[in-house]
């Protein structure tokens, strides 16, 4: 049997075993290293499997994933994302609709220091449905645009997706950060057209709140003050090249614990949650990139991304055809598998095939993080659904997946924009480099 075929073979049993329910991390590992021992010899096998595991958990630079995860816990835990979501219903809830966009604005704060779709899904689902429910929104529009909302962390800085896919691409993290602020902003804005639209269309869907005076929406800022602050302090420090992407986490999180402190709310019971999820989510997402990267080694031996790349480069097909069948693989196998996941499966596949067509490596990065969007609310598995209906176990789930679809049309409109206009994602981190150069270094 070729090598080749053998890298069919082990990508076939890889989706046989995901779709079972397997953990990630553990089938890309075992399958790696059977298929690596298959194509080379078991004595080799083994050596990639310790170099691999060693190589990974001793990273200096994956260091980065847990400190920006510790502050996202230490925020959600002290109240910020409640305070979040007042300040965004002070300035928007008296628009139609407005109590759902505050829900957007609140998520895409609030992925400004999560970095997690799933999180901010849960989050957003515990703070706005119960005020959605008070002021007689429809639980469709709620629901579904808790769900859409939460997505928005996933392209919003500090993105646990974008770190990775720099780590495993050899890309600057403070460039797919400067790359993800604009769509993420622009993805938001579509989110609440899509809601204004619906309410004007059916205006029983968003009632409109009570009016709040000028005094109360500048003090729903002051709420958040320290909030912005802490934000503007690690971006702006990491991409002015005052600290590298480690030290601005470890800034973060350090910020985020005086923060709750000097509100009183860094309790140990508090501090205890949020490490024991950061020690959670951080274990499982490096679990996985170990598994991803020994899985990539065997595929590298088997020749098949090469021949693949090969292959899909060298069709009788425009470059924008071949980027599109691409993005739609993504849409498709989004439905079924965990976005972080799917790009580091799939980026030892499809990463040479971008290069040899040409594609900005950064706006490919941004591109793929906005189409597994799609797959987070999308049946049969929109994991961002799913915790919705986790958290309010009396919306039907077919209810959130219908709320869910003007946000995936709003969700293709960006990527259409995107890939129409490539400057969007580009333009800031050309302009941020020609004043300071952001480093990858830890």
């Amino acid at each position: 049997m070729s090598p080749t075929m053998v890298g069919v073979l082990g990508c076939v049993a890889l989706l046989v075993l995901l779709l079972s329910n397997m953990p990630v991390g553990l089938v890309m590992a075992v399958i790696g290293v059977v298929g690596f021992a298959v194509v080379r010899s078991p004595s080799a096998a083994l050596s990639v499997l310790t170099a691999d595991i060693y190589d990974t958990f001793s990273s200096q630079t994956l260091s980065v994933i847990p400190l920006f995860v510790l502050m996202g816990q230490v925020a959600f835990h002290s109240g910020i994302s409640r305070r979040l979501f007042a300040a965004a219903y002070s300035w928007l809830g008296q628009l139609p609709g407005g109590l759902a966009m505050s829900t957007v604005g609140a998520c895409t704060a609030f992925g400004a220091i999560c970095g997690s779709g799933p999180a901010t899904s849960a989050t957003m689902a515990a703070v706005a449905l119960p005020e959605m429910k008070r002021y007689k929104y429809n639980m469709e529009l709620a629901a579904g645009t808790v769900a859409a909302g939460g997505t928005l962390g996933m392209m919003i800085p500090p993105s646990v997706v974008f770190i990775v896919y720099a780590i495993l691409t050899e890309q600057s993290i403070g460039d797919l950060f400067l790359a993800g602020v604009l769509p993420g902003v622009l993805t938001a804005s579509l989110f609440c057209v899509a809601i204004l639209i619906q309410c004007m269309l059916r205006p029983g869907f968003g009632p409109v709140a009570p009016k709040t005076s000028l005094a109360e929406k500048t003090q729903s800022l002051l709420g958040v003050l320290e909030t912005l602050i802490l934000f503007a302090v690690v971006m702006g420090g990491m991409f002015a090249g005052f600290f590298t992407p480690t030290e601005a986490a470890a800034i973060g999180a350090f910020g985020a614990l005086v923060i709750a402190a000097c509100q009183k709310k860094l309790t140990p019971k508090m501090l205890m949650q949020s490490l024991y999820e950061t020690i959670r989510t951080s274990c499982m997402v490096i679990i996985i990139v170990a598994g991803a990267i020994i899985f990539g080694h065997f595929l590298a031996v088997t020749l098949l991304p090469l021949k693949m790349a090969s292959g899909l480069a060298g069709l009788p097909l425009p470059g924008w055809m071949i980027m599109a069948i691409i993005l739609m693989f993504y849409l498709v196998a989004g439905c079924f598998v965990d976005a972080l996941a799917l790009i580091i499966l799939t980026i030892p596949i499809f990463y040479p095939v971008v290069q040899n067509l040409g594609y900005h490596p950064i706006w490919f990065g941004v591109v793929i993080v906005l189409v597994t969007q799609m797959g987070a609310i999308t049946p049969p598995v929109g994991v961002c659904v799913y915790v919705v209906s986790g958290m309010e176990r009396d919306i039907p789930l077919q209810t959130i997946f219908r709320g869910a679809m003007p946000f995936l049309l709003a969700l293709v409109i960006a990527t259409v924009l995107m890939m129409i206009f490539p400057q969007i994602i580009t333009c800031l981190p050309e302009w941020f480099n020609q004043i300071q150069p952001v480093s990858l270094e830890p």
